[in-house]
């Protein structure tokens, strides 16, 4: 019997070494489930649920714009739809409050700017013009306001 129990110990290291090696496993994948929640569910499921709240307190006179971007303002709320006027025209659409988007109207994105575009133009072709061996600086330029000078 002594020599069973010397060697009782030795069996149960020898029979258990998956479970100390499963446990950092299984902290890693609880740690890895809790990251995600809290980075992804959790912050979406809260956009959701105010989403919902200022779809709910929709009223009449509110500037709104739809998921389509049709911006107006609110004529008429029910339970599952509202009414907006679009335009000086007076243009009613129907729509179901999930369509949506925002109270109040967007602003614009910003547009580049075009002068920018024309300046690099002009740029281009008095380098291409330079390269032919024009000169612009010496050719007077004509537009439609020098008219009285060269009647």
């Amino acid at each position: 019997m002594p020599f069973s129990l010397k060697l009782l110990p030795l069996a149960a290291t020898a029979a258990d070494p998956g479970a100390g090696s499963m446990l950092p496993s299984i902290i890693m994948i609880v740690a890895m489930i809790a990251v995600f929640y809290f980075l992804m569910i959790r912050p979406e499921n809260k956009r959701k649920k105010e989403a919902e709240n200022m779809r709910n307190s929709l009223s009449v006179g509110d500037d709104i714009t739809t998921i389509g971007g049709i911006t107006g303002t609110i004529c008429a709320v029910k339970d599952k739809t509202i009414v907006i006027e679009t335009g000086a025209d007076r243009v009613r659409i129907e729509f179901t409050k999930w369509a949506v988007s925002s109270k109040g109207t967007q602003t614009t994105e910003d547009v580049p700017n075009t002068e920018d575009k024309k300046d690099k133009d002009k740029n281009k072709n008095k380098a291409k013009d330079n390269k032919d061996g024009k000169d612009k600086a010496k050719e007077p330029e004509k537009d439609g306001k020098d008219s009285k000078k060269d009647k």
